[in-house]
């Protein structure tokens, strides 16, 4: 695929995927005229060099407290309860 017309887009979709995915560009073409090029995105690898500073920008995401799974459940019940009454299934 080495152009795509904007009103195929939509039906054309997957191609425009499997074009991008092995690395090629696809042209874009309104009204017979070429109007852009469409590329894949550059994957750029993050390198880490201050290990301190990762670890302190990991304590900053970590939550403060855990919620163990059965307590998690038990609010969540609680909440649909609260929202939708006793008539919601189980299951």
């Amino acid at each position: 695929m080495e152009y795509i017309t904007t009103t195929h887009l939509r039906t054309r979709s997957s191609q425009l995927v499997a074009t991008l995915q092995k690395g090629g560009s696809v042209s874009l073409i309104h009204r017979s005229k070429v109007i852009g090029k469409i590329e894949p995105a550059q994957k750029s690898p993050i390198t880490i060099t201050d290990i301190k500073a990762f670890e302190k920008a990991l304590a900053g995401i970590k939550p403060k407290k855990l919620i163990p799974r059965k307590d998690r459940d038990k609010v969540y019940r609680q909440r649909l309860m609260e929202k939708y009454g006793k008539n919601i299934s189980r299951h």
